[in-house]
């Protein structure tokens, strides 16, 4: 009787590559489920603890591009503020370089805007406030720089902002010396102020662009 030849030996198959990857994103879920879906929708984050929320009153000025500016150009968005003139060589060289830096840092969030009032308004007319941003690379799309009467800036620098500004002799240019502060201001959607941050701690101004995105994302109602 002729001897049987031995059954053939099929070869067992890896796991396939798309298989693996299944697996793997199936992991993936399982790791990222409990541990950060979860707790966002049980605990979602605490806003921020803003220290104002007072609406600015209606103001009308005229902006470095002969636009008129009013309190709507405040409102639908979030907006950084600070003060500054271009004769300054102290102060404002520095906070402008800060709200420079801040218009690069929330360059993806086109609705958080930015705007520097003059304090000295006399001197800084239309003109002088184009050239200014556009030495300072100011995107015209976001940062507009504001002028206008100067009782009606004062009203709504020191008063509705609280902003003191004062003339202390001059500079060594023969400019005015224009003693005022360096914090930057919030503002919300609604034109409501929301705090005041010393752009001398650079800490200060990280926790601004913190709270002006936590705003961009949560809109107050």
């Amino acid at each position: 009787m002729a001897s049987q030849p031995p059954p053939a030996v099929v070869p067992r198959r890896g796991l396939r590559g798309r298989t693996l990857l299944l697996i793997s994103a199936g992991l993936v879920v399982l790791l990222i489920v409990p541990t950060v879906l979860v707790p966002t929708v049980l605990f979602p984050p605490k806003p921020p603890a803003f220290t104002d929320d007072r609406p600015l009153p209606d103001f009308d000025l005229i902006d470095h591009t002969g636009a008129a500016f009013t309190r709507a150009g405040l409102t639908g968005h979030v907006t950084i503020v600070n003060f500054i003139f271009t004769r300054c060589d102290n102060i404002c060289p520095v906070t402008t370089m800060k709200m420079r830096t801040v218009m690069d840092r929330t360059g993806d969030q086109p609705d958080i805007k930015l705007v520097s009032f003059t304090i000295d308004p006399e001197h800084d007319t239309v003109p002088v406030l184009a050239n200014y941003a556009l030495a300072n690379g100011a995107d015209p799309q976001r940062w507009r720089f504001v002028r206008g009467d100067i009782k009606a800036i004062r009203s709504l620098v020191e008063q509705a902002m609280q902003i003191g500004f004062d003339t202390v002799g001059t500079l060594a240019s023969g400019a005015p010396n224009i003693t005022h502060s360096g914090h930057f201001v919030l503002v919300d959607q609604r034109g409501h102020l929301r705090g005041f941050y010393d752009s001398d701690d650079w800490g200060k101004v990280e926790t601004l662009m913190r709270h002006a995105r936590w705003l961009s994302h949560h809109p107050p109602k």
